[in-house]
């Protein structure tokens, strides 16, 4: 058996999803490729040949796929392929871009978001936002598979797999990419942080927010949100965690003030441990909280973060 996981990078450094889809992909048995498809990404593909367990990395360097833009990809991967009885990438919204397209030219049903693995033909997908786990079965010659990567560990580093180039897309192209506008900020990466701190709609307001800012600095956080303080305009979209936002798995989730909607625990019941401070004690998140605090959050948080003070953070 032969797989091919896609690579997940900005063109400069390989992110540390692509190491956690390798993992799903190992534990299928057989092969394992890796596709690097981007723009001037030769120091990714040095960054993807040393994952253990890699037998080669396809590098693939064209001005379309800088944004790994859909058309683009699609003429890449289908023709790959023929060499490959399943591809795999992280579950991003990059490639949830791409791989359905990849699905229905190989005219194969995609299997999206696994978490885990039983078979090379058989996997565990949550369902109902995450309130069930479905096994499902694929009778496909070819799998066309997403991966939900807080569900995988990484794989480790030390191998020296071969590198060599792969096709060169081709075609009649008729979308491009036009721009992009990037929220900077000095914390981590929403889904790379290992400290999440979210707040929810009882924050009350954006400004409130400003509360949990100090906190995340002391703890080197990335900062979050329910899709209630998101609809409620307290802060930006990209801050959303949960089924229609970001999925994460840090080693620390601090949850301020959400309810615990199922719909924001399938983004964020992976962590490792979860923190839940809420004045409502019947609120769902305590559920799945390994820490509870029933108290009103513009009380706690000043207390919370002066004692952190007094520990040194």
């Amino acid at each position: 058996m032969a797989i091919l996981v896609v690579a997940e990078h900005d063109n400069v450094s390989l992110k540390d999803a692509t190491h956690k889809t390798v993992t799903a992909a190992a534990q299928m048995g057989g092969d394992v490729d890796i596709l690097v498809a981007g723009k001037g990404i030769k120091d990714v593909v040095a960054a993807a040949a040393k994952i253990d367990g890699i037998r080669a990395v396809l590098g693939v360097d064209h001005d379309t796929l800088e944004r790994q833009l859909a058309e683009s990809m699609q003429t890449v991967l289908v023709p790959l392929m023929d060499d490959y009885d399943a591809v795999l990438a992280p579950d991003t919204t990059t490639h949830k871009n791409y791989m359905p397209r990849v699905a229905a030219k190989l005219d194969v049903q995609q299997i999206s978001s696994i978490t885990g693995v039983e078979s090379a033909d058989t996997f565990v997908r949550p369902i109902y936002a995450g309130n069930a786990m479905s096994t499902v079965q694929s009778s496909d010659a070819k799998k066309v598979i997403t991966v939900r990567t807080t569900a995988f560990n990484a794989a480790g580093e030390g191998g020296s797999a071969e590198t060599k180039d792969g096709p060169q897309p081709s075609g009649d192209f008729k979308s491009e990419f036009v721009g992009e506008q990037l929220s900077k900020s000095d914390r981590p990466e929403l889904t790379a942080a290992k400290v999440v701190i979210s707040g929810g709609r009882g924050m009350g307001s954006g400004e409130n927010f400003e509360l949990i800012e100090g906190i995340a600095d002391k703890l080197s956080a990335a900062m979050g949100a329910s899709r209630a303080a998101v609809d409620a305009g307290f802060v930006p979209n990209d801050w959303q965690v949960g089924q229609t936002g970001k999925s994460v798995a840090p080693e620390l989730y601090i949850a301020v003030g959400i309810s615990g909607a199922i719909q924001h625990l399938a983004g964020m019941k992976d962590s490792k441990i979860i923190v839940a401070i809420n004045k409502d004690e019947d609120a769902p998140i305590f559920q799945v909280a390994d820490y509870g605090l029933v108290a009103d959050l513009f009380k706690a948080l000043p207390e919370f973060e002066a004692e952190l003070e007094k520990a040194g953070y």
